[in-house]
This record gives structure tokens, C-alpha cells and sequence, in this order.
């Protein structure tokens, strides 16, 4: 009988502990390991290097290709994904890089963007910084823009930063053998597993809820055995990996995550409701409110609607930044996921370098809500909205 994924949230990765004689995650620091021999050494320099797996009992050669630290970390996500395998890198940006290398690497250097996106990835996709080709399409007009070299589309969903959601099963009918990547940074696996809807790549900026503290960045992406290979000798070639310490700090976030997510989802609910209450607010981003799931999609695919939402600030820019800046409780600063509560201007900040047309509102904030009591959050808000009316 499967597990639930609260228990497998707790338990992945740690086949081998009882093994080890040990119960908490050991972290293998070493930069390099010994060799028994010449000849089985460049065996398994040459695997590594170019995407395989370790095997049992060879060195492991170099931490740029392979951990076991790092190796648990991956095994747990992706049994948390319901895929067979991952791969681990540096950050976020890091994974989005080696899926679009090793695409271009195949020849399909085209791809095919859903706005919104991460701001980020984005930019990059725009500027063809590393020699790929995008085109934008809306969900109902990817099949149109994909071309005999499209080698990924890629997808967010909520997105950042305002929480649109794309109905998977039917982009992925549209992609056809197009790879789909989704980014599900925002939801978790605890919400939502896009392999599950015909995605092909996972990917996770893993620095935002699997770390959940805001002190340890990575990326992840979760995918099949094929693609997993051709990731690993991206990172090899190119020094992408996470370090091992990283994660460690990620898959103990891991088991915590369920709760964490869970909670605070609740407190946005509860936060989003205020909000939309609240005259000095003219719009609220929730996939938790009916008109910001027309489809439908929370509960179908997604189990819950997370825990970031934005808002759209009467007076638009100028009170925004007031807003913002005159929260006390509430951290004014990039990133989310974390166990504390924060706020951001994301036209100004996450997505500053996106096109014009792409760009958020001025007057939307995005907020991340952490642990704290939803009743001290409001307060907050509410001390700061007031002093813009």
C-alpha cells in the first residue's frame, strides 16, 4: 500500500541510512574521491561526465559529478513527484539553463513560452542569451507556435507573480511530443504534480518553499531517466551542481513541507479575504477565489491554492511602494516560501527586466505568507493600506 505523501515527505531518500548505521542525513563534503585503479577510475570519470549514474562500489571521482548527500535529495523529490528521477543544481536559474541547453544541444532550439513567467526565466528566454529562440503563446495557442525545432514549452503555474493557472491535461494535448516544463515552484508536490497532467520536466526553484527558511538556494528538476541524463552531463560540463551542504538543508526542508505549505495556505486564505475587503485594495490574485479559478482547477489539479497571492493597490504605483515600504511586520524583500511573511513590488523588482507588454500592473504587490498568526498579518497590512486611502 502507497504511503501518503506526508509520510513519503518524511521517509524519501533514506533507504540507505539503516545501512549507513545512521539516523539523521549525513553530508559528504568531499570535493574529490579516491580511485582504486587507473583503468576503473576513467570508467567512471568518463559514465559521470556524461550523464550516467553511479554505480555501487566505483569512486564517485569529483563532487561536480556526483554526491550521495546531493543524490538523496533528488531520490526524494522525485519520489514526492511521482517521476523517476532528478536532478539537482545550484538555483533555480542554474536548472532552467540546463533544461534549455541540453534542448539546444539535441538541435531544438526553439522554444515556446506561456506568460506569465517567472521573471527570470523570462528575461532569459527573451534575450536569447544562450542562442535559443522563443516564441509567446497564450494556453490556447501554444499548438499554433510550435515549429519541427520547438524542443520545450514551458509553462508556471499559479504563476508568478499573479497566480494565473494553466489547465495542464489540456497543454500538454496542444504540446503533442513537445517535452512540457512546468514550473511548480508555487504549488509544491504537496498541491500539485504536473507529471501526473502529461509534463514532462518538474522544476522547482528549490530556495523558495523546499528550503522554506530563506537560507539556502537550489534547483531541482524532477523528470524520466532519458532527460535525467542528458541534465546531469549539462551540470557536469557547466558546474551547476548543489552543493552538498545545500542539500542537506533541502531535503529536511522536504519533510516539513507538507505542514508548512498547509499552513500557510490557511493564513492566505484568510489574508487574501481581508484584502479583497479593504477599500484602499481594487483587485486580489488567489487561485482560492472563484473568480481567480474559473476552470475550476483547485481541487482537480491542484489540491489547494497555495500560499502566495497578490494584490492590486488603488492609486497604483506611488501607493504600491507606499504600501510596501510601510509594512512592520511583514519583510519588504524578493523571494518567498519562507516560515516568515514577505511582501514585494514585482514590476519593479522580480520582473523588472520582462518586456513591456509582459509586465505586471504597477500597482500590484506580491505576497509570500509565512507562520505567523494570519490575526498579526492583517494588522499589519491593514496599518499600511490605511495610510495610502
Amino acid at each position: 500500500m502507497e504511503s501518503s505523501l506526508d509520510t513519503r515527505a518524511v521517509h524519501a531518500g533514506r533507504a540507505d541510512l539503516a545501512e549507513l548505521g545512521v539516523h539523521a542525513l549525513p553530508i559528504d563534503l568531499s570535493t574529490t574521491y579516491p580511485l582504486a585503479d587507473v583503468e576503473s577510475g576513467g570508467d567512471a570519470y568518463e559514465a559521470l561526465a556524461t550523464g550516467g549514474r553511479e554505480v555501487p562500489g566505483d569512486s564517485l571521482v569529483y563532487q561536480r559529478l556526483a554526491n550521495p548527500t546531493v543524490r538523496r535529495f533528488e531520490a526524494a523529490l522525485a519520489e514526492l513527484e511521482g517521476v523517476d528521477e532528478a536532478v539537482a543544481f545550484g538555483s533555480g536559474m542554474a536548472a532552467v539553463t540546463a533544461c534549455l541547453l541540453a534542448a539546444a544541444a539535441a538541435g531544438q532550439r526553439h522554444v515556446v513560452g506561456v506568460r506569465p513567467l517567472y521573471g527570470g526565466t523570462d528575461h532569459l528566454l527573451d534575450s536569447g542569451l544562450l542562442g535559443t529562440e522563443v516564441s509567446w503563446a497564450t494556453p490556447e495557442t501554444v499548438a499554433a507556435a510550435v515549429r519541427p525545432d520547438t524542443g520545450l514549452i514551458i509553462v508556471e503555474t499559479p504563476a508568478n507573480p499573479t497566480l494565473e493557472m494553466v489547465d495542464l491535461a489540456a497543454l500538454h494535448a496542444q504540446a503533442g511530443d513537445v517535452p512540457l516544463l512546468v514550473d511548480n515552484t508555487f504549488a509544491t508536490p504537496v498541491l500539485q504534480q504536473p507529471a501526473r497532467h502529461g509534463a514532462a520536466l518538474v522544476l522547482h526553484s528549490a530556495t523558495k518553499f523546499i528550503g522554506g527558511h530563506g537560507d539556502v538556494m537550489g534547483g531541482v528538476v524532477a523528470c524520466g531517466p532519458e532527460w535525467a541524463a542528458r541534465l546531469r552531463r549539462v551540470r557536469a560540463v557547466t558546474g551547476g551542481l548543489l552543493h552538498p551542504l545545500a542539500a542537506y538543508l533541502l531535503h529536511r526542508g522536504l519533510q516539513t513541507l507538507p505542514v508548512r505549505m498547509r499552513a500557510q495556505q490557511e493564513g492566505a486564505g484568510k489574508l487574501a479575504g481581508r484584502l479583497a475587503g479593504h477599500p484602499s485594495v481594487s483587485r486580489v490574485f488567489y487561485p482560492g477565489r472563484p473568480e481567480c479559478d474559473p476552470a475550476g482547477l483547485v481541487g482537480r489539479q491542484l489540491s489547494g491554492p497555495g500560499a502566495v497571492l497578490a494584490f492590486e493597490v488603488a492609486g497604483g504605483y506611488a501607493a504600491a511602494a507606499r504600501v510596501a515600504a510601510g509594512c512592520r511586520l511583514i519583510t519588504h524583500a524578493v523571494s518567498l516560501g519562507g516560515v516568515d511573511s514577505l511582501i514585494q513590488h514585482p514590476a519593479s523588482l522580480t520582473h523588472r527586466p520582462v518586456a513591456a507588454e509582459a509586465k505586471p500592473d504597477g500597482g500590484v504587490l506580491r505576497l509570500s505568507v509565512g507562520l505567523e498568526d494570519p490575526a498579526d498579518l492583517w494588522a499589519d497590512l491593514a496599518q499600511a493600506l490605511d495610510a495610502v486611502q
